[in-house]
């Protein structure tokens, strides 16, 4: 085995991880451990694939060990220690390329090395010289990861040397990337109380010379609009605490509620094993302990969660069995397992009721503790109205707690949603089960807010079809000036054979890379679309790109002159501004279909004559798509009139846009059109629906992705404007019909307080058809205000 020496070669240019919440300055590594080295290189050098092997089970680094310190360059190296299971793990995934680093690189090489006493007391030293220098008590006062037990044990002539090695000017020798430096502020990302690690990648040479002031820090903070995380002087970590358990479904459970509510690039997770509970020093080094086991604590470890608050750090408790201050859990196994209603108290003294899964435990009434520390946030909406949410504060140093007994971290894909009425009622309060959390964590000292808006990216010219790929390049030559460019006054384009980074992407002018070969992409296959697209026209000129602000105005500049047969499709995997019913706008999360799709259509034919029908295609599209594939047919996916696509008659999941434009006697026609595929957050998506029918079937139905389901629309809808076109509105609605959610509903007319009718159908021009009690069959349409379309129906003057 190698010295360490031999990849440490200059021990300046290392750094002790300071965030890592483990890291104890006296503490060697355990017998049965193995120190090793990760060299990892940026993606782009040699060429090399980026990132491990997606069809494969990926292992992620920082869940199989503890990083100790890295060395920013390229090869950018980081030493971490390992049990020896876990080190044999991390070595079967990097020969099998599954191995996904945090800090976005790619494992170049790893090498087990013995950690000398003298190598690691060196480095720690270094990083306790650095947390004794005036900037760092200034900067994060309460996070000195090498003060606690350890430090006390030293020895006055070791303490001697410190401050010899500080008045010499150590720090000028070692530096360790802070916050305090000017550099370090201009990192987009970066944390303020410490530089995080998942991006240290990032990390730039310091220069040795560090001494700005904390207040020019602020206000240089301020100026340049870096987010100060949190106030504590805590390093951003977040533990999460599971016990003796070792069930990483669990703690994935968690890691991704959590992910979901706070701002995910100023926190580091990292799970808190039993035996590091009495053994590293993470009290100092952490602001957030999440504990969600429902097995006793045990004494030393209770004693040790009471520390943490004592010295102001903050606890969430998941359905666990920790409490304190007199507050007493109570078992009630008829709640166990069961959803029921809560009612939340918010802190603006409003109350929101959400249906939960809860623990089986309450907290009892006639609490010992002193009321002036003890809260409850919430109770179960029945008749005994049980504690089931408890806040709790502890010492003067702002230590507190939110304790509860009902499931925030599980929505209705959890395994103990057994019946279809629970999956409902948990669904349909997904979206208020995220904001109480987000408040929870927010009351907790965390940051909720949305992340800084991604940056827009290049659109990629892609098709699936080469010889109409090429038809269009050769078009594209009479068409653009000399310098690529297809201007338009919405979106410019540019079309480019290759990108560089240099290049800027802004809302009004977007480069368009026309080289298929370099396209890749981990949210959108080339090859899954060509392999779903069954179409004559539609679809087959598409420009993808991973961020853009809407895709409705992507297609303006093209529409009008391309021929006909070279079908025209607009796909991202994000929007910044996405558009909506009334001109709404989003951002929309990762896990949606997203796109605009070109269509024209004769004003002389079937359907150009009842354009608004158009719309309703489109959502009979979509639902058709997942239905028409075998063994999908009964997944609960239905139409809502006008333009929305419905779980049962319970959540929206999509919906359709239509803007038309007639030139001359022909209808240019984008139709845009989005729908949750995979992400399950804030209300439901298409796999949550497979999911839920697998569970209830017993089947193995695979979950569906953004590509195929796009690629399958297009080619429904195709299909739908043929049969349209032939034979008019009565050839399509039969299966419009089939689908939608109104056979039998009843909704009010002109207002709030309007008479009722019955929905009976649609008419010839795409209008909603209703029956009212001695006044026969009228046709309406919504009053363009109501958030509900079908709420306030008004009856058209004819």
């Amino acid at each position: 085995m190698p010295g360490l020496a031999w990849f440490l070669d200059d021990l300046n240019r290392w750094s002790a991880l300071l965030i890592s919440p483990f890291i104890h300055p006296e503490r060697l590594l355990p017998a049965e451990h193995i120190a090793f080295v990760t060299e990892t290189i940026s993606a782009q050098t040699e060429n090399v694939q980026r990132g491990p092997d997606s069809s494969k089970e990926i292992v992620k680094w920082s869940d199989f060990c503890s990083p100790l310190a890295y060395k920013p360059g390229e090869p950018f190296k980081l030493i971490a220690e390992a049990s020896v299971d876990n080190f044999s793990s991390l070595g079967i995934a990097f020969l099998e390329d599954r191995l996904q680093m945090d800090n976005g690189m790619v494992p170049h090489r790893i090498v087990s090395v013995h950690l000398e006493e003298s190598t690691l007391k060196e480095l720690t030293k270094e990083k306790e010289v650095k947390e004794k220098s005036p900037d760092m008590d200034a900067v994060n006062p309460a996070g000195k990861s090498g003060s606690g037990r350890g430090e006390e044990k030293k020895s006055k002539q070791k303490e001697e040397e410190g401050r010899e090695q500080e008045e010499a000017g150590a720090g000028e020798q070692h530096h360790l990337h802070l916050s305090s430096c000017h550099e370090c502020l201009q990192l987009e990302n970066s944390t303020i109380e410490s530089v995080k690690f998942a991006s240290a990648e990032n990390i730039p040479e310091l220069p040795d010379h560090c001494s700005s002031t904390t207040q020019e820090k602020e206000e240089e903070c301020v100026q340049k609009g870096v987010k100060r995380i949190n106030l504590s002087g805590k390093p951003p970590n977040i533990l999460i605490y599971l016990g003796s358990e070792a069930a990483k479904e669990r703690l994935e459970q968690v890691k991704l509620v959590l992910r979901e509510c706070v701002d995910a690039e100023s926190y580091t997770m990292y799970q808190l094993q039993q035996e590091q509970v009495l053994r590293d020093p993470w009290v100092e080094n952490s602001l957030l302990l999440v504990i969600a086991t429902e097995e006793p604590i045990p004494e030393a470890s209770h004693q040790q969660f009471m520390t943490f608050l004592s010295k102001g750090g903050k606890i969430l408790g998941l359905s666990s069995s920790f409490t304190f201050g007199g507050v007493q859990i109570k078992q009630k196994n008829k709640l166990r397992k069961a959803v029921h209603e809560l009612v939340v108290a918010k802190k603006d003294s409003t109350e929101v009721k959400l249906n939960l899964l809860v623990s089986g435990c309450v907290f009892e009434e006639g609490m010992k503790g002193d009321p002036s520390t003890v809260k409850v946030l919430s109770r179960l909406n029945n008749a005994d109205k049980d504690a089931v949410m408890v806040h709790l504060t502890h010492g003067s140093s702002g230590g507190e707690a939110i304790l509860c007994q009902a499931h925030l971290e599980l929505d209705s894909n959890s395994m103990d949603v057994q019946s279809e009425e629970d999956f409902n009622l948990l669904k349909m309060s997904n979206s208020t089960r995220c904001e109480v959390l987000k408040e929870i964590l927010t009351g907790l000292g965390l940051s909720c807010e949305l992340s800084e808006i991604p940056a827009l990216t290049p659109i990629y010219l892609l098709s699936p079809d080469e010889e109409i790929h090429l038809a269009f390049l050769k078009w594209l030559e009479g068409n653009v000036d000399a310098e690529g460019l297809r201007p338009s006054s919405k979106v410019s384009l540019k079309f480019v054979s290759s990108w560089e980074s240099k290049v800027e992407v802004t809302p009004s002018l977007m480069p368009v890379v026309t080289e298929m070969g370099s396209f890749s992409s981990e949210h959108f296959s080339l090859e899954i679309y060509q392999q779903h697209l069954q179409t004559k026209k539609l679809g087959k000129i598409l420009l993808f790109t991973e961020v853009t602000t809407t895709t409705m105005n992507l297609l303006d500049g093209l529409m009008f002159e391309l021929p006909e047969e070279m079908g025209l499709i607009a796909v991202a995997a994000r929007q910044t501004q996405g558009k909506g019913r009334g001109g709404n706008a989003w951002l929309s999360p990762l896990g949606c279909a997203l796109c605009t799709l070109h269509i024209s259509i004769p004003l002389h034919s079937n359907l150009g004559q009842r354009i608004p029908f158009i719309q309703h295609l489109v959502s009979l599209a979509v639902v058709e798509a997942v239905r028409s594939i075998p063994g999908y047919e009964d997944i609960e996916l239905r139409v809502k009139w006008p333009n929305d696509i419905y779980y049962s008659d319970l959540m929206k999941l999509g919906g359709v846009l239509v803007n038309s434009t007639l030139i001359e006697t022909t209808f240019h026609i984008l139709i845009g059109f989005g729908f949750n595929v995979n992400n399950s957050n804030p209300t439901i998506c298409i796999n949550d629906l497979i999911a839920k029918f697998n569970r209830e079937e017993g089947t193995e139905l695979k979950p569906l992705s953004a590509d195929c389901l796009i690629a399958r629309t297009v080619t429904v809808l195709e299909r739908l404007i043929e049969v349209f076109q032939e034979k008019g509105p009565n050839g399509v609605l039969p299966q419009y019909y089939k689908y939608w959610v109104h056979s039998g509903k009843q909704v009010q007319l002109h207002s709030e307080h309007g008479p009722m009718a019955w929905i009976v159908g649609i008419d010839d021009y795409g209008y909603l058809q209703v029956h009212q009690e001695g006044k026969g069959v009228e046709s309406v349409h919504p009053d363009g205000n109501s958030f509900d379309m079908l709420r306030n129906l008004i009856v058209p003057k004819h």
